[in-house]
């Protein structure tokens, strides 16, 4: 079955929103410093540590995904993918008082505010948040707009990352489902947050250079993670987006229409 007019429109807004220029391009267009500055001033041993505070933050985030998105809604007080933002900003103005050192206490926290986010999205999209498959789609975001080596060139970025993560999604949810989430390090988990941290340390290790940027602290803390939250809300928006077409139409016609854009 062919896209109508109106799915094509939305699946050409999902393809400009997931694969359009990433996060540290964004962040030197609003430091107006290149981002390789930020990188020349983190110690050499940097990415051992991003990549430990990324996997904590996922654990965090999967350990909430699991246990709590969507079992209440909540109030609504107006657009909450601003609420979100205003709320992951104060995060970073907080973390950004206290220079990268206080980058492992700050990622679980604005990790969790943007799934949040992400799963609101989700459900404005037609997903149903109860659903496992669902929570562990909003967790696989964080996987979205971190390119790895080992991506395949002949996909798109967007396609190569979920066919990445494919096996190990699909291995932890038959895990939580069968058993629940009551080992954290149960090896289906640790593989699953493996590849997620793999992706999600990049998009980090740049946050973490705009961050090593010399600008005004706490203030230039709220401003990277208003940047780095809205990162996330567009690949969510993306994702969704397709997801919701695949259900229409099924997972090859959508991939299909979406490489032809």
């Amino acid at each position: 079955m062919l896209l109508s007019k109106n799915e094509l429109a939305d699946l050409k807004r999902a393809k400009q929103l997931l694969e359009n220029p990433g996060l540290a391009a964004k962040m030197t267009a609003a430091l107006g410093a290149p981002i390789e500055k930020g990188f020349a001033l983190l110690p050499k041993s940097w990415n051992k540590s991003v990549h430990k505070a990324s996997e904590a933050a996922l654990m965090k985030a999967l350990d909430v995904a699991v246990k709590s998105l969507g079992e209440k809604s909540g109030p609504r007080f107006g657009p909450t993918e601003r609420m979100h933002k205003i709320a992951v900003a104060a995060s970073g103005a907080a973390g950004g008082a206290f220079g990268l050192a206080a980058l492992a206490v700050e990622l679980p926290v604005s990790t969790t505010i943007m799934l949040r986010s992400i799963a609101d999205i989700a459900k404005s999209e037609g997903e149903n948040i109860n659903y496992l498959d669902t929570k562990l789609a909003c967790l696989t975001v964080f996987a979205l707009g971190g390119e790895s080596k080992s991506d395949d060139a002949t996909e798109s970025g967007y396609f190569a990352a979920r066919a990445a993560m494919a096996a190990a999604v699909s291995e932890a949810s038959k895990f939580i489902a069968e058993k629940g989430f009551t080992k954290a390090g149960a090896p289906a988990l640790v593989r699953l947050i493996s590849v997620l941290a793999s992706r999600f340390g990049i998009v980090v290790s740049e946050k973490a250079a705009a961050q090593a940027v010399p600008i005004l602290g706490a203030a230039g803390g709220a401003l990277i993670n208003t940047i780095f939250i809205g990162h996330f809300q567009d690949m969510a928006r993306g994702h969704f987006i397709v997801r919701r077409l695949e259900k229409i139409h099924g997972a090859e016609p959508v991939k299909q229409a979406y490489e032809a854009l």
